[in-house]
C-alpha cells in the first residue's frame, strides 16, 4: 500500500504528517509505504491513500479517485490511526 502526505511545499508539515504515519502503520503492522510530496507532486503521484490538510483535500480530491483524508492535527497519532483504520474498514467493506 502507498500513502502519501501531502503539504503545500512538500518539506514541513507533510514530512511532521508522515513521521506520524510511518509510527502508525508500524504500531499496526501494515506493510505500507509512506512518502511525502508538495500537492503539484500529489496530483500527478499514483497512490492508494492521500493524508492533507483540510484546506488541500478538496483541490488534491479533483485530481484522483483515490480517498484523501484531511487531517487536523499532524502529530496526533489517535487520528492519524482512526482515520487509516476507517480507510482499511473502507477497503473490506
Amino acid at each position: 500500500m502507498k500513502i502519501l502526505a501531502v503539504c503545500g511545499f512538500g518539506v514541513g508539515s507533510s514530512m511532521v504528517l508522515k513521521m506520524t504515519l510511518s509510527k502508525v502503520v508500524q504500531e499496526m503492522g501494515l506493510d505500507a509505504d509512506v512518502q511525502n510530496t508538495d500537492i503539484e507532486t500529489a496530483k500527478a503521484t499514483k497512490a492508494d491513500v492521500y493524508f492533507t490538510s483540510a484546506e488541500l483535500a478538496e483541490d488534491l480530491k479533483n485530481s484522483t479517485s483515490n480517498p484523501v483524508i484531511p487531517i487536523k492535527k499532524y502529530m496526533d497519532k489517535t487520528e492519524v490511526r482512526n482515520a487509516l483504520q476507517k480507510y482499511l474498514d473502507s477497503k473490506k467493506a
